[in-house]
Formats: structure tokens, sequence, C-alpha cells
């Protein structure tokens, strides 16, 4: 769980991954807070806006429609790969869904299939509607998929999640089909990709010079990682575990060692097989080692 992203907070982490944003109107200020809760946040939820055209899509997701007031999403993805921000706060995106879903995303786990509508999501995620007719047959274009995977992931790098936070409304309402065209699945695996460093899609164009041979912090030793201990080797290893879908931050990772730190590496532990007090958060040399911390 993690508390919403501020409006600011936003635009800076989906410009900072590369992203053209437009602010739309006041939607800064546009949500449906007054309705119900908004947070804890425990994951992005991708749509499809069964529209065309950017203005009209966009539009339609500020103001909704005749029973269902806007907005909508917090924000649209057109075919440009452009980001229009039309919401900040409660948005009226997910509706109902399954509990189970919502557990296995919070435990970031395989999905069980929805089959129960139990739960409020307009609470818990975030929401983007992707400019498509959902008819199978219109286009997602390379740079529409890939701003997808870029919002999605620089939300997910923001709160310490893996690419498991993210979902398709299909994946938690019964009923719904939405996003059709490509698989979520499929999407998670960019997203993995690009949270580990690398972009997740195709179209780029290799750079011919061999890449320069990485250089990883040696182990610092045990003792390094105590309470009120700040250093920007700190960061750089929360960052990896999140990479590896074992940040368990709620804000960060950040330089001071934290509760937060020892948990997510207790996870980085247990993934690789250790047990008891050898899967106590306290990174050893062997674990370390495995981690490839980026030199800083």
């Amino acid at each position: 769980m993690a508390k919403p992203l501020s409006a600011s907070k936003m635009v800076e982490i989906l410009r900072a991954e590369g992203l053209t944003v437009h602010e739309v109107r006041s939607w800064r200020t546009h949500n449906r807070n007054s309705k119900g809760a908004w947070g804890p946040v425990n994951g992005v939820m991708i749509h499809h806006t069964v529209t065309k055209g950017t203005e009209a899509s966009v539009n339609i997701c500020y103001n909704g429609y005749s029973g269902l007031p806007g907005p909508l999403c917090h924000g649209v993805i057109d075919k440009k790969g452009e980001i229009h921000l039309v919401g900040n706060g409660r948005a009226n995106h997910a509706g109902l869904g399954d509990s189970d879903v919502l557990r296995a995303v919070i435990n970031e786990s395989k999905l069980p299939h929805d089959n129960e509508a139990d739960t409020d999501g307009n609470a818990r995620f975030y929401g983007f509607e992707c400019i498509n007719l959902g008819d199978g047959k219109d286009p997602w274009p390379e740079a529409q998929k890939e701003a997808i995977e870029k919002v999605s992931a620089a939300i997910c790098r923001h709160h310490g999640w893996s690419e498991r936070s993210v979902i398709g409304h299909k994946e938690w309402q019964p009923g719904k089909t939405d996003p059709r065209g490509f698989t979520m699945d499929g999407m998670r695996g960019r997203i993995a990709q690009r949270l580990k460093g690398g972009g997740g899609g195709g179209g780029t164009t290799p750079d011919p010079k061999p890449a320069p041979k990485p250089k990883y912090v040696p182990f610092p030793g045990s003792g390094f990682f105590q309470v009120g201990r700040k250093s920007p080797i700190i960061t750089a290893m929360g960052r990896r575990l999140v990479a590896e879908g074992c940040g368990r931050y709620e804000e960060g990772p950040s330089p001071e060692w934290t509760e937060a730190d020892r948990r997510s590496y207790a996870a980085w532990q247990q993934k690789l097989g250790f047990k008891g007090k050898d899967a106590d958060g306290i990174p050893g040399k062997v674990s370390w080692d495995k981690l490839r911390v980026p030199d800083v």
C-alpha cells in the first residue's frame, strides 16, 4: 500500500521517464474524492477508451457523461504516446472488482480469475485510458504501447512496486474486455524489462559502439547497514531491489537506511533461497554480489 502521488510528483516522474505530458484544464483539483476514499493505492490499471480522436477522447475522460461523471481516469494515452492528465484523486475508472485480484496485486503474485465485484477499485488504482476502439482491429502504435510501458514503470518505480502491480480492467472486473489488442502479460514483461534498466519495446537502433563493462559497488560490509546511515549506495541498492521485484517501499528508495530497506533486502535474500537468519535483511557478501549494485 502506498500514499497516492501528488499532482506535481506525477508530472515529475512521467517527464523523467521521457514522456510528453499535457496538463488538461484544472486536472490537479479534478476528482471524485467527495464520493469516497482515494488511497492507499496498490497498482496501475490500463483501459481502452472505445473512442477515436485525441481531443474528443480527452474531453470525455475529463468530463464523463450522463450517469458517470468525470474524471474517468487519471491520464489519457493518445496514439502518439503522449499523456494527457485529466484527474488527480479518485476517478470513475475501475469500479467494483475482485478482492482476490486486489490481494494478488498487493502481494505481487499471480492473478486469479476475476469472478466477483465486491471491492472498490477507484480508491486503490491509478487509471490510464488508452485511445483505441477496442474492436480488435484498431491498431496500437508502438509509440502508444511504449508510453503505457513508461507510465506504468514510472509509477511502479516510485512506489517500489514490480510489474505485477499493473493490471488490465479485464483482469479486475468480470465482463470487461479492456484493454483489447495486446496481452497484459506481454505488457508486464515490457514493464519488468524497463524496471531493470532497459526499454521493453522494439524499434530502436542499437549503438554500434561496444557498451562499457558495468562497474558494481563492492560489498561495504554488514556493519555499513545500520540505522542512521546515509549514502547514495543505499539508494542505488534500493533501486536494484525494486528492479528485481523485491521493493517493499511506500516512499523511496532514499539514501537513508530504513526498515523498508531491510524488508526489501530480506525479500531479495528469500528470492535467492536464503532462509532464517540468512534472510534477515542485512546484506551479506554473496547476496550483495548477486544484486550487482551499480557504482555510484
